[in-house]
């Protein structure tokens, strides 16, 4: 049996003990948590494939857990105990979306089949292949891979959304090798880059013919990509004649080759992504709605690089590994250089880091990259590096942000978080001007942790 993790969440330290006990001799790795506060504050480091929590707890209660975990992690099985069996409850839980409702002590051989048949394995984490490629700390991207990960096994189309340069197309193509189709093209093609009419022949393809210039067939993509992937980067950019056709393949599993009157079917799955706001365009009568509702079956949406800062030193090891595969000097950063990076503004998102990456590594005249050469490579970008202790403050001034939206607004709860006491948050939280007064919890947290 593969060793798939639970988090566990009782207030009861017998019925606590007893299930991990229990669940571990089954082959169970299992995290516990004493309460949903506590549980909630475990999950991006357990990153569990189940949740088995407990209905009644003081604080949170096992049904606003339920909801939590869903806003944070889509996807993640949660599966609810309770002494209290009445009808209610269970159609409170399953309401909430809860993956199963069975009452204490529950039966071993239904729990079992309960765990079996939601934790697959995958159900609570990205693949190997995301995890890779996207090299994350950050607790909202790995949220995003674990919808992902689901995703891939699926044929749904995805739409990915985030600004130019944060690693788009990489995911996309993440999502194909994880999926089914692996084995089959990916075909990415960039909608804004050239005239509606070009478009169509390369999209749909074109009779010999059929328009000046067409000197011999052409499949189109599409076709080229048959039981496989394609990849429409930059949607938002199509013009709104071809967005009409583009529904109609979508709609049918057919295209008309440009100077046809005969469809051919075809068997792909779509992925497409923009850095614009669709909604916005749909409002503006700039894209269509009925469009946009069959490309986003599934959204993603990745942050950008000043984002998540936390994980530039993950990437920049990933393309100084992958630059030495292809035959470039082993290179490493210096400290200094390395936080010049991570403090660095990054409007150009990854593509701009590992470019930046690269040139160091041409240029550097030793095996140590120093701090001058990054200043040098920034230096030349307008406002790409503000001064170091502006873009240490805005660093510091984010991740009490991220803290805070991690904690759900809980003050007491995003201290515990970063390590420290309530008190010196507070003063972090002025000297950086962030107010969180609208958004504490000071009951639920108290009830909790008296």
């Amino acid at each position: 049996m593969p060793r798939n993790r639970i988090l566990l969440v009782d207030d009861d330290d017998r019925m606590r003990r007893v299930l991990a006990l229990y669940l571990e001799s089954e082959g169970y790795e299992v995290t516990v948590a004493a309460s949903g506060t506590a549980a909630l504050e475990q999950l991006a480091g357990a990153r569990p494939q189940f949740v088995l929590a407990d209905l009644r707890m003081p604080g949170m209660d096992g049904i606003e857990l339920l909801e939590r975990v869903q806003a944070s992690w889509p996807g993640m099985p949660v599966a609810i105990l309770t002494a209290h069996g009445d009808i209610p409850e269970a159609v409170a839980a399953t309401r909430a979306g809860a993956a199963d409702f069975l009452t204490k002590p529950p039966d071993r051989q239904r729990l079992l089949e309960c765990i079996r048949r939601h934790a697959d394995g995958s159900a609570g984490e990205p693949s190997s292949e995301l995890e890779r490629v996207m090299a994350t700390r950050n607790p909202a991207l790995q949220a995003q891979l674990v919808t992902a990960a689901r995703v891939a096994r699926t044929d749904a189309a995805v739409l990915i959304t985030g600004a130019s340069g944060s690693g788009k197309e990489v995911l996309a193509r993440a999502i194909h090798r994880a999926s089914s189709r692996a084995a089959q093209p990916f075909v990415a093609i960039n909608c804004g880059a050239m005239p509606a009419e070009l478009l169509e022949s390369e999209l749909f393809g074109h009779r010999r013919g059929a328009f000046t210039g067409a000197h011999s067939d052409h499949q189109g993509l599409f076709r080229a990509a048959q039981h496989g992937t394609v990849f429409l980067d930059e949607i938002g950019d199509m013009r709104p004649e071809l967005q009409v056709k583009l529904l109609r393949v979508l709609q049918e599993r057919q295209v008309r080759p440009v100077g046809e009157t005969q469809t051919v079917p075809v068997d792909v799955r779509v992925i497409s992504a923009t850095h614009r706001d669709l909604p916005a365009r749909i409002a503006g009568g700039e894209f269509r709605e009925d469009l946009y509702y069959r490309l986003n079956v599934v959204g993603l949406h990745l942050p950008a690089l000043a984002e998540r800062r936390e994980d530039i030193p993950a990437l920049v090891h990933v393309k100084l590994a992958a630059l030495a595969a292809a035959g470039a000097p082993r290179r490493t950063y210096s400290a200094e250089a390395m936080e010049l990076l991570v403090a660095a503004a990054w409007p150009g998102n990854v593509r701009q880091l590992f470019n930046v990456v690269e040139q160091n590594v041409a240029l550097a005249p030793g095996r140590v990259i120093g701090a001058a050469l990054v200043r040098q490579s920034l230096g030349g970008q307008p406002g790409a590096l503000p001064p170091l202790h502006q873009a240490r403050s805005e660093f510091v001034r984010n991740y009490l942000r991220q803290l805070l939206q991690l904690a759900g607004g809980n003050v007491s709860r995003a201290a515990r978080l970063a390590g420290r006491n309530r008190t010196d948050f507070y003063k972090l939280l002025h000297r950086h001007g962030i107010d969180a007064g609208g958004s504490r919890e000071p009951d639920a947290d108290t009830q909790t942790f008296p």
